[in-house]
């Protein structure tokens, strides 16, 4: 049986679906990193990653699947969009610290 998603990566899926970013930076740690499409992002700049990686394409994400280890998750999800190659099935890499994200990899 696959685990829940805890209820960080729930928020983190939900305002990307409903691009509900105002308190986009509250889910992840102060110093977290993010690896996007071969592209580093650090702590502040998560929230403009967030906001150029979604205004054009405006991507929705079903978690189709979950795998744990400690308190890294691998969470498969179909993501359809305004873009070429949709829906592409990707898998994020989250790390967790103190109920917070604080690396986030994705990787198709």
């Amino acid at each position: 049986m696959s685990p829940e998603l805890p209820p960080v990566i729930a928020a983190f899926f939900h305002a990307t679906n409903t691009r509900g970013f105002a308190d986009f930076l509250s889910l992840f740690t102060a110093d977290a990193h993010v690896n996007d499409e071969a592209n580093d992002h650090y702590g502040a700049e998560i929230a403009a990653w967030i906001d150029r990686a979604t205004a054009d394409t405006k991507p929705t994400a079903e978690v189709t699947g979950i795998t744990r280890d400690g308190e890294q998750f691998v969470v498969t999800a179909r993501v359809s969009g305004s873009f070429p190659s949709s829906p592409i099935q990707l898998r994020y890499h989250f790390t967790l610290k103190d109920g917070k994200i604080a690396k986030l990899f994705i990787k198709a």
